[in-house]
Formats: C-alpha cells, sequence, structure tokens
C-alpha cells in the first residue's frame, strides 16, 4: 500500500520545507489544488526544483482541455496529475494519452461521477492509471463514502487511492478495504513531528 501525503494549504515555503523532512517516508507527494491555485504550474516547479527525486502529483481537478492541460502540468515537472471523472471522455482520453506521452500518469478523480462504478469500470478503457476515491472536504461525515466502496472496486483492477480526513484512529475503518493507497493531508502536515507522523502512517501502508 502506497502512502499519499497531500499539501493543501497556500503557503508554498511551508509546503517545500514539510515535504523535505517527510520525503523519505512518502510515495507520492500530491500538489494539492489550493496551491496550484495560488501560484500556477510554478508550484510543480518549485517541488520538482526541490524536490528532484519525489514523485509528484499534481491534483489539478482537470475538467476541460484535457491534452492542453496536461501538457503543461506534467511539463512543469509532475509525474501524475488528477482528472475528474464528471467530465467527458473525451477531455479524459486526451489527458491521458497526453500523460502516457511523457510516460506520466493520470488518476481519475471519481468523486463528481454521476455513477462511480460506472466510471470505474471504464476508467481503464480511457487510460486512466488509477482511480482516486473520496467525498467532498467539507463534509461532516468523513467515511460516509466508504459505502461505495464495493461498488467502485468491484468494477476495475486499476489501483485505487482512498482519500479522506485520515487519522490514526479512521485509519483502523479503510485499513480493512485494502486499497491500493491513502492520501493523507493535514495530520501530518499539520502534526507536531511531520516526519515522525509520517513515518507512522508509512510503516501500517508497508506493513499491510
Amino acid at each position: 500500500m502506497n502512502l499519499q501525503v497531500s499539501f493543501d494549504f497556500t503557503d508554498l515555503e511551508k509546503a517545500i520545507e514539510i515535504a523535505k523532512r517527510i520525503e523519505p517516508y512518502v510515495d507520492i507527494i500530491e500538489i494539492g489544488s489550493m496551491l496550484i491555485y495560488q501560484y500556477g504550474s510554478a508550484a510543480i516547479k518549485t517541488f520538482r526544483e526541490q524536490l528532484p527525486e519525489s514523485t509528484l502529483l499534481a491534483d489539478a481537478k482537470v475538467i476541460d482541455r484535457g491534452k492542453e492541460s496536461a501538457t503543461i502540468l506534467l511539463g512543469a515537472g509532475a509525474n501524475w496529475v488528477t482528472v475528474m471523472a464528471g467530465t467527458g471522455k473525451n477531455v479524459i482520453h486526451a489527458a491521458c494519452t497526453t500523460a502516457h506521452g511523457f510516460n506520466k500518469k493520470v488518476m481519475l478523480d471519481i468523486i463528481d461521477a454521476s455513477s462511480p462504478g460506472q466510471s470505474a469500470l471504464e476508467a481503464k478503457n480511457l487510460g486512466a492509471d488509477a482511480i482516486l476515491f473520496h467525498q467532498p472536504f467539507d463534509e461532516e461525515d468523513p467515511l460516509s463514502f466508504l459505502d461505495k466502496w464495493d461498488m467502485v472496486r468491484g468494477n476495475t483492477n486499476l489501483p485505487i487511492y482512498i482519500s479522506a480526513k485520515i487519522t490514526r484512529d479512521t485509519l483502523e475503518k479503510i485499513i480493512p478495504l485494502k486499497p491500493d493507497g491513502i492520501i493523507v493531508g493535514r495530520t501530518i502536515t499539520q502534526a507536531e513531528d511531520p516526519a515522525q507522523e509520517a513515518k507512522y502512517f508509512y510503516d501500517v501502508c508497508k506493513n499491510k
């Protein structure tokens, strides 16, 4: 199981400082949408310059101009980019084809899918390399979306990453599902010792 850590705040300098501390314990570093909204592709370039060996995901939530968007984001240094499942199939396919031309990957975010199961079923044929399974951050119940897990998992053999308000406590409800990766944000990035917290989650992931 992989550990992906999300940086969902707008202080780029702080994000880089924390990312360097936790890098040994992270499989994928996610450049969150807030950083991309604030700094554009410069945020990706800065992460790439400061962490040249890390696997970077740009959570850009692409919904239009798949080829052009993927070219900008991946050309800036990202290894992965997120594309929304609710957009047109041509957009998804264009982004995936472009990504593969860079020898890079697309994670299909099914948060806006009208039918998560159908989107999971179609994801591989459209070219997606993994699926992002979560719900809006502002939802009060952070794990209610997990009742759709079987619908998604049963319709694809692609890797599935679960993102939620994951803490040491809620992790116990996610691990039994055996996702291919978990995405942790503030629990790590706002911890008193981010490296120690990242190591805890990393060790759990690698021992399951």
